[in-house]
């Protein structure tokens, strides 16, 4: 009884995910306002650790790997993390990884916004 419940949830997590990646990968940011901008770049003119990530897998979902890493290279590089802790879970649960994490993505989010050589590469262009 348990493994039917299981197998629907995991089937309705897949068929939602790959809507979303479908829908992700149809509109793209320069013919639809359905993809938001980030507030943060919007009031300061800052860019946080996020901004250019949803460009970045719309561009990765089309084959577009350079492109894709242009907009958002922490969002690009941690995708084989992601994909292995979804493979390995108990790996999740070391630690330090979730300060580390928070970590790497808080100092990203400052170097993408100095604005000297190389640290202008991390912003999107």
């Amino acid at each position: 009884m348990a493994d039917t419940s299981s197998s629907k949830s995991t089937a309705l997590v897949l068929a939602v995910a790959a809507i979303l990646l479908g829908t992700l990968l149809w509109l793209s940011h320069t013919n639809t306002r359905l993809i938001p901008l980030c507030p943060l770049h919007l009031a300061t003119g800052l860019y946080c650790p996020f901004c250019g990530g949803l460009r970045a897998a719309h561009l990765l979902l089309g084959g577009r790997l350079w492109d894709s890493f242009r907009m958002n290279p922490l969002i690009v590089l941690s995708l084989p993390l992601l994909a292995l802790l979804a493979v390995r879970p108990r790996w999740a649960r070391r630690k330090g990884l979730l300060v580390a994490a928070v970590a790497l993505v808080f100092l990203y989010g400052i170097a993408r916004n100095i604005p000297v050589w190389p640290f202008v590469m991390l912003a999107p262009p």
